[in-house]
């Protein structure tokens, strides 16, 4: 090349990576209940096209854990996405009892807004309204001027909604009617390609070829016997084993029941293809955000537990609409254009009576006793039900009755807290005071911590002791500080991401601020902005 020549192309080079300073697009993908050691048991079963190219091209953190307590769907999709903790963003729960409104409370109701599409009146009466800071999405709006497009997809609401935050083009989720909806808090009426997408009733087609095992069953050696006692029945079933007749199934019930099959995530994922197709996502050099959040393996896991060949089947399914969808990216955006994050709301814990029929000391706690055990314990203390409510880990008391029959509030704290240490489940209990006084030492109190908000949460916070399980007696939920909730995968892949592997202790609320950083874009309001340094530009 001559030399007179090689300044311009210095120039031109030059030129050509300043402009590429962000991805085309964004995509977030977040796995309902998925447990990082998910990616450990089931890999040698993994195509290599799925999970395997995330995890193989892209940058793997293996030790991502939530910082906070509970350890739920809402505050873990709203953390992910604002870079804080409930203690600052305000989703405290799924759903929870609110000391500053009087009544129960869900993450993402808005009596303000309407159904847009073929929904229930309050399927769509839903906004990210209770979300109290800002998302890494909002911001990339503000960054562009609104120019970027925003869109968040989910068989949940919340898991739509909330990642989508405020500024949000749009943001579906999945009706018992079979439809993806939304609300007037995002426009006026449907986009046409949406109405059009669920005139098709494209659900159907999975519905008709029923649920069989994806694999032989030798396969499925990882999971407990198709048959076990640890498993819920899936609608009803007689036996909680394969192949499940889904026509059946929706005879007695309606298109709801896909969410606990493997092909909600299937048809989540052709509703997001859609998506980048009509709304164009990706396709001029203003960077677009698409918030996916796969459920189903939330339904499965809670009904049929960790163990189940149902569950693993359910995730070698979804490595493969993974796969698929990655494809799908490579041709509409193109390889190196997009980013691509994927992660979990929470993590799961294990069946406890699998585990006591293991020989571990545990079982699951049933609620409607425990809570009846607190209300005759004041009964027979004060003379009077003093307990208001108990979710979500929380004790309310109330107050009014409390002051009316001339009681010290420190001293009903004190009895009830020293009832509850005497319970075989109790690791420790919480006051409000030693709440907001936390200094940071106690691991589990400071999860406790970052987790409540002084105008929502209760009097009292009860944390159970490991391996117990607030549920029933079949399949599994999460909500606790321990590991077995809180570490989840985090892989990043696509635009500028090194390929690397970390297995340091890091936080869910670093995930924003680095895309932030990564973006070079505001950070959210709220975030605690600690970053992942790894996957950043040197």
């Amino acid at each position: 090349m001559s030399k007179k020549f090689l300044p311009f192309v210095c120039l031109f080079v030059i030129a050509n990576l300043t402009a590429q300073q962000r991805p085309k697009l964004v995509v977030g993908i977040v796995v309902d209940q998925m447990k990082m050691e998910y990616l450990y048991r089931f890999q040698n079963d993994f195509s290599e096209n799925g999970f395997k190219r995330l995890m193989n091209k892209g940058y793997t953190f293996y030790n991502m854990h939530y910082n906070y307590m509970p350890t739920y769907t809402a505050p873990g999709h709203a953390s992910i996405y604002t870079g804080t903790t409930p203690a600052m963003h305000g989703i405290v729960s799924n759903e929870w009892y609110s000391r500053s409104a009087g009544k129960e409370v869900y993450c993402t109701d808005d009596a303000s807004v309407k159904t847009l599409g073929d929904g229930t009146k309050e399927e769509g009466e839903m906004s990210p309204k209770n979300l109290q800071t800002t998302t890494i999405t909002d911001e990339l709006r503000l960054s562009t001027n609104f120019k970027g497009k925003v869109i968040g997809i989910s068989m949940k609401d919340r898991g739509a909604i909330l990642p989508a935050g405020h500024f949000a083009n749009w943001a579906f989720w999945y009706s018992k009617t079979g439809s993806f909806i939304s609300s007037t808090f995002y426009g006026e009426k449907l986009p046409d390609w949406v109405t059009d997408f669920n005139a098709q009733k494209g659900y159907m087609k999975y519905i008709n070829q029923g649920w069989n095992l994806l694999k032989p069953i030798a396969t499925y050696d990882e999971s407990l016997a198709d048959d076990n006692p640890y498993e819920g029945k899936l609608y009803k079933v007689d036996k909680p084993v394969f192949p499940y007749d889904l026509k059946a199934m929706l005879e007695k019930n309606n298109p709801s029941i896909l969410r606990a099959t493997p092909f909600g995530n299937d048809y989540v994922a052709d509703f997001a293809k859609a998506a980048i197709e009509k709304e164009a996502l990706g396709k001029d050099d203003v960077t677009d955000f698409l918030a996916v959040s796969f459920s189903s393996t939330d339904y499965v896991g809670h009904i049929l537990g960790p163990r189940s060949m149902e569950l693993q089947d359910t995730y070698l399914r979804l490595d493969l609409t993974i796969a698929d969808f990655l494809i799908y990216l490579d041709k509409t955006v193109g390889k190196g254009n997009y980013l691509v994050f994927l992660t979990a709301d929470h993590a799961g814990a294990e069946n406890a009576r699998f585990l006591n029929d293991n020989k571990y000391d545990v079982t699951n706690i049933d609620i409607k006793e425990a809570t009846k055990n607190l209300k005759k314990f004041s009964t027979d203390t004060f003379g009077d039900d003093l307990v208001l409510n108990y979710d979500s880990f929380n004790l309310f008391f109330d107050k009014n009755k409390i002051k009316t029959k001339g009681l010290d509030l420190v001293k009903v704290k004190q009895a009830f807290k020293d009832f509850l240490m005497t319970q075989n489940y109790v690791k420790r209990v919480y006051t409000e005071e030693e709440i907001l006084a936390n200094s940071g030492a106690d691991y589990h109190l400071n999860c406790i911590a970052k987790g409540y908000d002084a105008t929502q949460n209760g009097d009292m916070v009860v944390l159970d002791k490991p391996g117990y399980i607030e549920y029933g007696p079949t399949g599994t939920s999460h909500g606790t500080t321990y590991s077995y909730d809180t570490n989840v995968p985090l892989l990043f892949y696509g635009w500028k991401i090194p390929k690397g592997e970390s297995h340091e202790k890091k936080v869910i609320t670093q995930i924003a601020p680095t895309l932030s950083q990564k973006l070079k874009i505001t950070l959210p309001n709220g975030t605690e902005s600690e970053v992942l340094s790894e996957i950043l530009d040197k």
